[in-house]
């Protein structure tokens, strides 16, 4: 054997066999779990091996003792003083393999060269610690942002010591500790107290009650967002719109008359006859009289580059596919080396990448995409990187692990899907070459003899710029933008104009559910969801979870059957399930469920990383919030169940009117174990509305379900609703009728009634 070989370990083997590809290796013999041979690249004798994901975990309770194996009130806090850690043993093999080649007498230097990330850093220095290395040995990191040869042989090159990356390598080792023990400890504590409360009716056994740090706060953005719409009562108000100068155009009130207690908002009245009475004023004199007009030129410069977030998003909105079916279009697209890392959180490029872009122009401009467009861009390429270094689009203080994802300029054979989202990316990295889209903006300011102001507006797009390629954006869209000249040009101040009047109909809208990729950006930007792209990097924040493990926390709370996620759609709605441990956790362990608290977790982690907090510290920190709430918990009487807001003796309040008297309110009850919804004015009206929500054809309705009835009249789909004979079960919507009514709906699946 050579001395001073190299053993380079990789995320897994189609990569290993790229880098052998890369440093040109033709392997010696067969070996299984490795490749061997000389690099006539770099001039080394090499051994490529992988993992194949985590081949090391940490292990579970009970390897800490027999004692930790059943779940109980008396072994919890559990805070090791010092975690232990396994060999998973389905890889186990592959495990001895890379072991064994560490410890390998010519081995001089070990190169880490997984998945350049933080979590990609974990699984390699877990095997690491493991494994153990030999004393003497050279230890480096390869961090590469592409797996082109040219990139992966760079990295090699440039490769850092192991020591550069402690500080990640902590904060890497404090996340994993910190979703353990919150993860193990609150699980554990809220299935020994409230197991019972989501008890399978055929079942014997409680209910495991999964909840984690991440996890736990989505489910509650979910549930939260899902509440709000049940709760949403619909309000009508009424607004004044007149047509003059060829356009609509809206009333303004004064201030004054924005403090009235007759309006609903700053556009509309309460009740129909205080608009119909202004409009009596308005009809006696049916024309309007431009009081001030003004066209102004408006520049907007391409959007950001694309990071694994806002791929997301964009993917779910346009081709309605999950973030995780995003993420593994974008992880292949890497893999096929026409884009750069995918898990990246940044929206710009990097100094030195400036410098080098034009060779990723150059690769398109020889390509299938835009090619034409690419090769313009290179004729001014002596002034690139100068343009590139002033604008929006570097900026190195925003840029941590990995720049935004661009396009490599290499060409490769793709599918569809994956075709469509390289060419978005390739249209949102040319795009930040081309010039501003330029518009005109006409606004307009009309009076009424009366006095009564009206306004309006014209945007008309006088330059298309960068949306002549930018897909999904462009002028034909937007039915209020058109090109040519601005309408409001011909006009000026006096112009007088016939008008009519006309009262609008306005109602507000409930929340919209979100989608997997809405959420994706809520989480992102620590539980606000920012659908302006410009505003989400002026807020952006330490975010929930990484761009590497929320789509993955979304498919979790599906798998466990807390959220269901509509395949066309991508709309993410709370189970039964998932509404109940909402309850439990918003009972007993409410900081759980709030995006700042998961946030400030993050933003500590962010600190271990930078080195502005010890690894010491936070884990005391942990360990004391841990313990505080396990405390509080197991000290709590018991779990009273469901959202409400005044407990008496006639029952809980709901915030709803009786959809039948109008008078009441609903109070939740329960008699003889069932639970009942009814008006709270029955004694008094003899109003006889009354919910019973308890085994409907073997189904329990939750409070969400029946708030949803009294509000909308109708639930979303139900599953589960047993046969009259015994047979099986179907799915349905419920109904209630004017009367109080129930009854099944069958029609929103074109499924036949059992």
């Amino acid at each position: 054997m050579a001395k001073n070989t190299v053993v380079i370990i990789c995320e897994k083997p189609s990569v290993a066999k790229e880098y052998a590809k890369c440093l040109g290796i033709k392997a010696e013999g067969k070996n299984e779990g490795y490749i061997e041979g000389d690099s006539v690249e770099i001039g080394e004798h090499c051994v490529i091996t992988w993992t194949v994901g985590h081949l090391v975990t940490l292990s579970y309770p009970e390897a800490y003792g027999e004692e930790f194996k059943k779940w109980s009130l008396e072994t919890l806090p559990f805070l090791p003083e010092e975690y232990k850690y396994e060999v998973i043993s389905s890889v186990s093999k592959q495990f001895g393999i890379v072991k064994k080649l560490y410890h390998r007498a010519d081995i001089g230097k070990i190169m880490y060269a997984g998945d350049s990330g933080r979590e990609g850093l974990y699984i390699q220095m877990l095997v690491r610690m493991v494994a153990g290395v030999k004393s003497g040995v050279d230890e480096k990191v390869v961090w590469i942002d592409s797996q082109t040869k040219e990139e992966i042989l760079k990295g090699i090159r440039t490769a850092k010591p192991v020591s550069a990356y402690d500080n990640l390598k902590d904060a890497a080792y404090m996340r994993a500790i910190e979703d353990y023990v919150i993860g193990i400890n609150f699980s554990r504590v809220l299935t020994i107290k409230y197991g019972d409360a989501i008890r399978n009716p055929d079942k014997k056994k409680s209910g495991a009650i999964a909840v984690g740090r991440v996890m736990t706060c989505v489910l509650g953005m979910i549930v939260s967002r899902e509440r709000e719409i049940a709760n949403f009562k619909e309000s009508l108000y009424y607004g004044i719109k007149a047509h003059a100068f060829d356009k609509d155009l809206n009333w303004k009130p004064s201030e004054e008359q924005k403090k009235s207690p007759l309006m609903y908002n700053d556009t509309g009245f309460k009740d129909k006859k205080d608009a119909e009475a202004l409009k009596s004023v308005l009809d006696k004199d049916k024309s309007l009289t431009i009081k001030s007009v003004e066209v102004k030129e408006k520049k907007e410069s391409a959007p950001l580059l694309f990071n694994l977030a806002e791929l997301q998003f964009w993917c779910t909105k346009k081709y309605h596919i999950s973030p995780d079916e995003t993420l593994a279009v974008a992880q292949s697209l890497y893999e096929k080396k026409v884009t750069t890392y995918p898990r990246t959180d940044a929206r710009v490029l990097t100094t030195a990448m400036a410098k080098e872009i034009n060779k990723n122009l150059a690769g398109l401009s020889a390509g299938d995409i835009h090619d034409d467009v690419a090769a313009g861009i290179l004729k001014n390429a002596a002034g690139l990187e100068s343009y590139l270094v002033k604008s929006k689009y570097v900026d190195d203080s925003k840029v941590t692990d990995h720049y935004a994802i661009i396009p490599t300029g290499q060409q490769a054979s793709l599918t569809d899907l994956e075709e469509k989202v390289y060419t978005d990316i390739v249209e949102r990295f040319l795009s930040i070459f081309l010039p501003a889209a330029v518009y005109e903006e006409g606004k307009l300011l009309a009076i009424h003899s009366s006095g009564e102001l009206f306004t309006g507006s014209a945007k008309t797009l006088k330059s298309p710029g960068y949306l002549k390629i930018l897909s999904g954006k462009t002028s034909d869209e937007d039915e209020d933008v058109k090109a040519g000249d601005n309408p409001f040009h011909k006009l000026k101040n006096g112009d007088k104009s016939p008008a009519e009047f006309e009262i609008c109909e306005r109602k507000t809208e409930p929340p919209k559910r979100y989608t997997s990729g809405s959420m994706i950006l809520a989480m992102e930007n620590a539980g606000k969801l920012v659908e302006d792209e410009e505003l989400r990097e002026q807020i952006k924040s330490c975010g929930i979870g990484t761009s590497a493990t929320r789509a993955g926390i979304i498919a979790k709370l599906a798998d466990k059957n807390y959220i269901s996620i509509n395949k066309k759609t991508q709309i993410l709605k709370p189970t039964e399930d998932g509404e109940k441990i909402y309850d439990i956790v918003n009972e007993t362990i409410p900081s759980l469920l709030k995006p700042d608290m998961t946030a400030s977790w993050e933003k500590g982690l962010s600190g271990i990383e930078n080195g502005n907090v010890k690894y010491s510290v936070y884990l005391d920190k942990i360990n004391e919030y841990v313990t505080n709430v396990v405390e509080k918990v197991k000290k709590q009487e018991g779990f009273k169940g469901g959202p409400k807001t005044t407990q008496n003796r006639k029952g809980v309040e709901i915030a709803v009117n009786c959809p039948l008297c109008r008078e009441g309110v609903v109070v939740k009850n329960s008699f003889k174990g069932k639970t009942v919804y009814g008006c709270s004015k029955y004694k008094e009206t003899g109003c006889a509305f009354a919910l019973w929500a308890t085994d409907i054809k073997g189904v329990n309705l939750t409070d969400n379900q029946a708030l949803s009835l009294i509000n909308h009249g109708h639930t979303g789909i139900i599953r589960g609703f047993k046969k009259k004979d015994g047979s099986g079960t179907f799915d349905a919507v419920l109904r209630m009728k004017p009367t109080g009514k129930l009854e099944f709906d069958f029609d929103f699946q074109d499924k036949k009634k059992p």
